[in-house]
């Protein structure tokens, strides 16, 4: 996939003036890239939400919806890793037009039995969830691993910062989508997914970056531990995959709580509450190519942005204005996120190797991601325990457990929130 006499760019790409701080051009491969991003995340969002809503319509069990819901999670816990070798060893662009032909094909045979049989069994819904779930984790991987091929590294954060944009974007459209699609009948969703995808596949066929043969790999067995020893010689991708491991449970804690303790409020009132997350993550990740100092000290930034955003959610627990607080503290953590995202998917790009990349990023997503598994069972325990405020509060000690102890002492800060490389920052 990588032009050869070039590290970054090269061919039509690679004409692009490496003027410092200056942002990519918007070349067709680029364009490609990002809008097959921004396609797809809408695509799983929307699914993320109909899979659960029709194994509940076709079986009346909440348990089924669960265990759907769990089926589309599964593979983060799973797959990462050995999706991050299967990335390295085969051309990006090959995983990402197999996965969405395998995504588009797995909606339409939703479709072909609500057209035919009308009506779909739940162990085919809780398949097509999982396969769901499991090609957009081999997406994910490849998408990281042949941008960095697509624009030069002085414009390496502006692209991050337009996909990272272009995701929040679209999974802000996405859920409700997902819910009025589903309301205007079962077949509808998985027939506008399945375009979707074929929207997809068709942009990531025309990109003018041919796949190329890989340099042979060394065995399966060699390469499982690769991403785990290439992290182990990174201090700030290391300290991040712990900071955000930590942050992403928090942030999805505090969201089970408000949804525990929202029996008083409207279903628009809590939804607007949750996509809160996702225009601050759109702000966020526009704003980021211009936010130069913080870089430098970007994960002790991120810790106590975490900080602020639950000592916002405990005030508004406190006070009994929950919606507002809540929505405010969200914005917060969705804006801290996208931020600290771009800065460290650019690190993790200029600081790796290319031909470990796509395995250091799924051990990464694995323990990062991995976390948000442990969230709603850990915020439905602090609402039983203390209730909204009280839970509330015992999230906001735990990260102030965290974040003094980093700020005060230096060993700590030194491993747990070191300062990002120079030259990426």
């Amino acid at each position: 996939m990588r032009p050869e006499g070039s590290g970054w760019g090269g061919g039509v790409e690679g004409t692009y003036a490496a003027r410092r701080g200056s942002p990519p051009p918007w070349t067709p491969d680029f364009v490609r890239v990002w809008a097959g991003s921004a396609i797809s995340t809408i695509g799983t969002r929307t699914l993320g939400v109909v899979y659960p809503l029709l194994a509940l319509a076709v079986t009346g069990s909440p348990a089924a919806a669960g265990w759907t819901g769990f089926a589309l999670t599964l593979p983060i816990l799973i797959l990462y890793v050995p999706g991050g070798i299967l990335v390295d060893r085969i051309p990006p662009r090959s995983i990402v037009l197999f996965a969405e032909s395998v995504r588009g094909l797995t909606v339409a045979s939703v479709c072909v039995a609500l057209v035919f049989f009308h009506h779909v069994w739940l162990p085919h819904v809780i398949l097509a969830a999982f396969v769901e779930g499991a090609m957009w984790v081999l997406y994910m991987l490849a998408e990281m691993s042949l941008l960095p091929s697509l624009v030069e590294r002085t414009g390496l954060r502006y692209a991050l910062a337009r996909t990272e944009s272009a995701s929040h974007l679209a999974s802000l459209a996405g859920k409700p989508l997902g819910g009025y699609l589903f309301g205007l009948g079962y077949l509808m969703p998985f027939a506008v997914n399945a375009v979707l995808f074929g929207m997809s596949f068709l942009l990531f066929l025309g990109m003018r970056t041919g796949p190329s043969r890989l340099p042979a790999r060394p065995p399966w067995q060699r390469d499982l531990l690769a991403g785990f020893r290439a992290l182990k010689h990174q201090p700030f991708l290391r300290a991040s995959v712990a900071l955000i491991a930590i942050t992403n449970l928090m942030v999805n804690a505090m969201i089970m709580i408000f949804v525990a303790g929202s029996s008083g409020l409207t279903s628009l009132t809590v939804g607007l509450v949750l996509a809160s997350a996702g225009v601050g993550g759109a702000v966020g990740a526009a704003l980021t190519p211009y936010l130069r100092r913080p870089m430098r000290s970007i994960l002790f930034v991120h810790m106590w942005i975490w900080v602020a955003a639950l000592s916002t959610a405990a005030l508004g627990a406190m006070l009994e204005i929950r919606a507002v607080f809540f929505a405010m503290a969200l914005f917060i953590t969705g804006f801290g996120g996208a931020v600290s995202n771009v800065c460290i998917r650019a690190i993790e790009v200029e600081c790796i190797p290319p031909k470990t990349l796509a395995r250091v990023v799924g051990v990464s997503r694995l323990t990062s991601h991995g976390a948000i598994c442990l969230a709603a069972p850990l915020g439905g325990f602090l609402v039983t325990w203390f209730g909204v405020a009280g839970g509330s509060f015992v999230l906001l000690l735990a990260m102030l457990g965290v974040a003094v102890p980093a700020t005060r002492m230096r060993v700590l800060r030194a491993y747990l929130v070191p300062a990002s490389p120079g030259s990426a920052a």
